[in-house]
């Protein structure tokens, strides 16, 4: 028999099982919809059989679907594994990956992307550097870190920038503060209340930066902590307003501990990126690692969008 299969079509379907749906199995593998659409029909009409049923959430794969499935576990790894070795051959053991970050929430991401990554490249160490860092750039310069997770791109820097994803930052608020009957605010909702953060300088804070500044706005007064959870009861107790990505909020907005309102009629985003050195911007366990944070992410984060 005359087989088709390519090792896209394998990946595709473990995007789809992993992904949950077209969509998102086809932003996971850069891909149009359409184009994902396209790849399952051909196989379809190849073998004669569905291989999953359509508008089930999530996926139902048939006994063909799952049968490819089970060829995609055994091929893919195996795949993955050689051209990390050839990876090893062609430019020597891989050594180190100090990383530096600058927002208290990259955790909730980070270490689960890091346990992916061990697995994969078993001798590379991985590091985080300790403390908060103002200026994780300047570790690279240092030679302190190896790769710096950011907020914006400096243009200016001779460094390079690996986008890794965007997501929404909302308020954060009472249940019965004033102004949850709002259905977002603006600048101006900020400039009587308290405005709690972590303990960052105020160019780093997306809220600051991109809403309050250009508005000339300056909230009655800022407190700081650096617990999240101390952050919510805080606000709970309504002693003010933080701000927070929308998955770093998401287990208090389930159990309805506060409220969470869009900053802005179109929401207030933020970004990420990995800067590194230009020499070890090629190194494949580098890039490797900013894929598997891209992944990672993605499939555990909710309400974020790859860059």
């Amino acid at each position: 028999m005359q087989s088709i299969l390519e090792l896209r079509h394998l990946k595709t379907l473990h995007a789809l099982r992993e992904a949950g749906n077209l969509l998102r199995a086809a932003v996971l593998l850069n891909l149009t919809q359409s184009a994902l659409s396209h790849q399952i029909k051909l196989l379809e009409e190849h073998h004669g059989v569905a291989l999953f049923e359509r508008k089930t959430t999530p996926i139902r794969f048939s006994a063909a679907g799952e049968r490819l499935l089970q060829l995609a576990d055994s091929v893919l790894p195996l795949v993955a594994n050689t051209e990390r070795d050839l990876a090893r051959l062609a430019q020597g053991v891989a050594g180190q990956l100090r990383i530096a970050v600058e927002c208290h929430t990259c955790f909730d991401w980070l270490m689960p992307a890091m346990d992916v990554f061990r697995q994969r490249w078993p001798e590379v160490e991985l590091d985080i550097v300790s403390g908060f860092q103002a200026d994780p750039v300047g570790l690279l310069y240092e030679h302190k870190a190896d790769i710096a997770i950011v907020s914006e791109m400096d243009e200016t820097e001779a460094v390079r920038y690996h986008p890794l994803f965007r997501f929404e930052i909302v308020a954060l608020l009472a249940k019965d503060h004033a102004l949850a009957h709002k259905t977002y605010l603006l600048a101006e909702d900020f400039a009587s209340d308290t405005l709690i953060t972590y303990p960052v300088p105020d160019e780093m804070l997306d809220v600051v930066r991109q809403v309050l500044k250009p508005a000339g706005i300056t909230p009655a007064a800022r407190r700081t902590t650096e617990l999240t959870v101390a952050m919510l009861q805080l606000v709970a107790s309504k002693r003010g307003i933080a701000t927070l990505p929308l998955w770093a909020a998401q287990n208090y907005l389930n159990r309805d501990y506060v409220l969470a309102k869009r900053i802005g009629s179109a929401g207030l985003t933020g970004r990420l990126y990995a800067a590194c050195l230009p020499e070890l911007a090629d190194k494949a366990y580098l890039n490797d690692f900013v894929t598997t944070i891209r992944e990672s992410s993605y499939l555990n984060l909710q309400s974020i969008e790859l860059l």
